[in-house]
């Protein structure tokens, strides 16, 4: 049982659990700001041309409601979610893509195809075991 809360221990304070704990306390915590967006300014500002509150709008069927409004509301704030995850997924991949980019001009070496030796990425000839590397 002590080996068993001990590699538990292990698991839960490695980086990549700490980042997705980080990470779910933060988006519950956006989540609120976009329902409040959608209810307090979006919703309102839409019920100008319904002429009511957005979330207020029900459908009767042989005496079922269908509350269609408070549906829509949760579709507005779905799309601002996906919106916003989307722009920061294309900013953290451009960084990432930048970062490649450098580590790709650093490369200054290149293998032998015949004897795997390291050599000079502008060798024509392997030092090593003497190839032409320059009909490849």
């Amino acid at each position: 049982m002590k080996n068993l809360l001990k590699e538990f221990r292990t698991f839960a304070l490695r980086g990549n659990v700490m980042d997705l704990a980080i990470a779910v306390i933060i988006g519950a915590a956006f989540q609120s700001v976009v329902k409040s967006l959608t209810d307090d300014i979006i919703s309102p500002i839409l019920g100008l041309f319904v002429q009511t509150d957005l979330s207020n709008l029900v459908l009767s069927i042989f005496g079922v409601e269908i509350r269609y409004g408070s549906f829509l509301t949760a579709v507005i704030n779905f799309v601002i979610m996906a919106f916003v995850i989307f722009f920061l997924m294309k900013v953290v991949n451009q960084v990432a893509g930048l970062k490649k980019t450098k580590k790709v001009a650093e490369v200054h070496i290149k293998t032998c195809p015949y004897c795997y030796t390291e050599i000079p990425i502008k060798a024509q000839r392997c030092p090593h075991c003497t190839t032409n590397l320059t009909q490849e």
